[in-house]
């Protein structure tokens, strides 16, 4: 990892807080780590032993119910930033459901540096209270949403999120994308079944909001109207 000044997510990581002989620091303590889609970085309720940047690609974060089922609790994206600096052990677990690319660390030399760098520390707060932010986002969508207004945020949230990511991105969303996860996953993340997912998918189709060329292929057709459908809450 020697070239840090050629990283996609070099702007806007957690590491851009860092000069750059603070930033040649942090490379020799890390290395590029390739995840295959369905493979598990961190394991719920393990002890925490790497923190990452995501490069490239979607993962997700889960935790088991107590009668065994999956229950995703965040998706991430290219330049957020998973695991748990300074804790002992994760919370949930981290799988990929794209093929990634993560700049990987080990939690304790990851915590080492960390303490001696304060404007690091510092966007590691700024994050945590992002992703806060965005987990009451999330709640009040959960609880005052109807189904369509909800898939509509979240079809909105992708764009936006792997429009940010993407270097070839003219505007800071995307109108064309795959969708990192399936329709029973959408439905895990939205609190919705697979069905009503698909149904809803074909409404907002039907009223030429999106194209749906395949099962993984969105195209947004008409923004405003999609954005107003997600606010209407």
């Amino acid at each position: 990892m020697s070239d840090c000044d050629a990283c996609l997510v070099r702007n806007r990581a957690i590491c851009s807080a860092l000069s750059a002989d603070e930033l040649a620091a942090l490379s020799k303590l890390g290395r590029k780590q390739m995840v295959q889609r369905g493979q598990t970085l961190v394991w719920e309720g393990d002890e925490a032993l790497v923190v990452a940047n995501v490069i490239q690609g979607v993962l997700k974060l889960s935790v088991s119910t107590a009668d065994g089922r999956e229950q995703i609790v965040g998706v991430v994206f290219p330049s957020d930033f998973i695991g748990r600096p300074f804790g002992k052990e994760s919370p949930y677990g981290v799988t990929a459901l794209t093929e990634a690319e993560v700049c990987i660390f080990t939690r304790s030399a990851f915590d080492g540096f960390a303490k001696d760098h304060p404007d690091l520390q510092h966007k590691l707060l700024q994050r945590t209270l992002d992703e806060l932010d965005r987990a009451r986002q999330w709640m009040m969508l959960l609880g005052r949403k109807t189904a369509s207004e909800r898939i509509a945020t979240l079809l909105l949230e992708m764009s936006n999120r792997l429009g940010s990511s993407s270097c070839a991105a003219i505007a800071p969303f995307l109108d064309a994308f795959d969708l990192p996860m399936d329709r029973q996953q959408m439905g895990d993340v939205l609190g919705l079944t697979i069905e009503t997912v698909s149904r809803q998918l074909t409404k907002l189709k039907d009223a030429d909001m999106i194209e749906l060329p395949d099962r993984r292929r969105v195209v947004i057709k008409d923004r405003r109207r999609l954005e107003q459908l997600a606010s209407a809450a």
